[in-house]
């Protein structure tokens, strides 16, 4: 069972940045995408960015350009960086792992992390 744990969190001032790290307590050798999602305040969870073992990023429109996500293997941590914050990136964040084994898909997320942007 793979836990993920996340950190980085904070409140901001709109303009500012933040990098969030998430944290996998074991490495299984396998290929996997890592996601970072969040959900507003009475709002749907929406993928934020995703990346692949090929190192292939997907990121939703309003945070292209400002969002980053990367993974360090060696470290067995995935990263997300977020410049240039506005209000309403204010949100929970959930990493995400998702392991193409071959006893089928695993799937683990962290427990969420807040972000607040406010002036």
């Amino acid at each position: 069972q793979v836990q993920l744990v996340e950190s980085g969190g904070g409140s901001v001032q709109p303009g500012g940045s933040l990098r969030l790290s998430c944290a996998a307590s074991e490495n299984i050798r396998s290929i996997y995408h890592a996601a970072w999602f969040r959900q507003a305040p009475g709002k749907q969870r929406e993928l934020v960015a995703a990346i692949t073992t090929s190192s292939d990023t997907t990121y939703a429109d309003s945070v292209k350009g400002r969002f980053t996500i990367s993974t360090d293997k060696d470290k067995n941590t995935d990263y997300l960086q977020m410049n240039s914050l506005k209000p309403e990136d204010t949100a929970v964040y959930y990493c995400r792992r998702l392991y193409y084994t071959d006893d089928g898909l695993k799937d683990y997320w962290g427990q969420g992390t807040q972000v607040t942007v406010s002036s």
